[in-house]
């Protein structure tokens, strides 16, 4: 009772943050942090995931949990008083997409992470009110498959257009402190939080037992870091583009961003040529660049408007957020933009997927068989939209023949033909592709 007592009191200080902010645009936050308290540090640990790997401090959340109230305690003093020193992130390196490179992830302390957690919890809502409605990501109440709804529906509405798939370079690596600072200083300058802010920020990374000192970026993998990039390209891209691009354009434009991946879409093919003109002088200005290979112009008229000449569909599509976006026909025949599963992310789930099997053969074949179920809703959960069944039908397919594979290698005296698989099947049935988010739905 006193828990959800505690839940109500945040929830409402963070309601009148936000009203405060929607109510004053223009006026500059001067103290947030005194709304940060034992109360609220105890709830922004409750927020805290757990189970992810520990901190340079090697420190666990069952070790910390053991004394949590003096822990918080000394905490929330620390954070105070200014006697809080940030630890550096412990860096790893994970695989991309479909290829052998890595990229950087940062894995804060936990302790950190609860700071970080109460500190957006009191920044969140005064910037939820100054953001735009063409950022997606990481935002309360927002979700990947609504900035894939919203592209669709722009997208059917000018006819396709022109698209930039714009690719920043090292978006994390690059940003600017100084931009990041003075960003910061039109909404928030609270002493205590902007301390914290920029202790955080230069913080130093750990790798490989050496401590480094990166003068730009911010370290990925921080509770913080995610709003620090919304604010960051909040100001280079999102407000530049609604106020100073498209009230000089002669089409129709608009722009969807979740985190740091974008696409701007076009009407007309001048608009979007003069805007891929400026964009990289735009993001220089603020240390950014545009990754040359991977940012390009995309005809996506839509072929009834497009000139007659054949092109390849790797010509005639873009990737954003794990989906391919192209032109097909619909069920009457009309010329519809639709989805399908990128092929690196395709390929990555089924590595995944053939790794589990081949790690987990020897057991029991029912256990198998609820793992591999799970793992098939959760790829529904995500990739489960209207117009991407092929490749969903295709994705269980692989998923099966991955299992009858690997079954086939638990013991060379029982061996598995696909007449023998489909009877095992019947008793183990793995669950039908199933399209989760429909267009159609209200």
């Amino acid at each position: 009772m006193t828990r959800a007592l505690d839940r109500e009191i945040i929830s409402t200080t963070q309601q009148k943050i936000a009203n405060m902010a929607r109510e004053a645009p223009s006026m500059v936050l001067l103290t947030l942090a005194h709304h940060i308290d034992l109360m609220w540090l105890e709830e922004a640990y409750r927020r805290t995931r757990k189970d992810g790997a520990v901190g340079v401090d090697g420190v666990t959340a069952e070790a910390y949990e053991e004394r949590l109230h003096e822990n918080l305690s000394d905490l929330l003093e620390r954070f105070k008083s200014g006697r809080y020193r940030a630890p550096p992130v412990r860096r790893v390196h994970i695989p991309k997409d479909g290829t052998k490179k890595t990229r950087p992830i940062g894995i804060p302390t936990l302790e950190d992470k609860i700071l970080q957690r109460a500190v957006l919890m009191v920044l969140e809502p005064a910037y939820e009110q100054d953001f735009l409605d063409c950022s997606y990501g990481f935002r309360p109440g927002r979700s990947a498959h609504q900035a894939l709804e919203a592209l669709w529906k722009g997208l059917m509405a000018i006819g396709g257009g022109w698209v930039i798939d714009l690719d920043i370079q090292d978006f994390f690596g690059s940003m600017e402190r100084t931009h990041l600072n003075a960003f910061l200083d039109q909404r928030v300058r609270d002493g205590v939080i902007r301390r914290v802010l920029g202790k955080w920020m230069h913080a130093g990374v750990m790798e490989d037992g050496a401590i480094s000192y990166p003068e730009r970026g911010s370290p990925q993998g921080g509770v913080i870091s995610p709003l620090a990039s919304n604010v960051y390209l909040h100001h280079v891209l999102d407000t530049w583009f609604e106020h100073e691009v498209k009230p000089r354009l002669r089409g129709r434009a608009f722009l969807v961003r979740f985190a740091e991946d974008a696409t701007l879409a076009f009407e007309r093919e001048d608009d979007a040529r003069r805007v891929l003109e400026v964009l990289p002088k735009r993001l220089e200005r603020f240390g950014l660049t545009l990754h040359p290979d991977k940012t390009r112009l995309v005809d996506f008229r839509s072929p009834s408007r497009a000139d007659k000449e054949p092109r390849s569909q790797p010509e005639r599509s873009f990737d954003l957020l794990g989906f391919t976006h192209y032109w097909g026909r619909s069920r009457k025949g009309r010329w519809v933009v639709q989805r399908k599963t990128a092929k690196t992310r395709f390929s990555r789930a089924l590595r995944q997927i053939g790794h589990w099997c081949r790690r987990n053969r020897h057991r029991p074949v029912a256990e198998q068989q609820q793992a591999l179920s799970r793992k098939l809703r959760g790829h529904d959960a995500y990739y489960g939209i209207t117009g991407n069944a092929r490749a969903l039908a295709r994705f269980r397919h692989e998923v099966r023949r991955l299992w009858r594979k690997w079954l086939n290698r638990r013991s060379r005296a029982t061996r598995l033909n696909w007449a023998a698989f489909a009877r095992l099947v019947q008793h183990y049935p793995l669950p039908p592709a199933r399209v989760v988010h429909s267009i159609y739905a209200t």
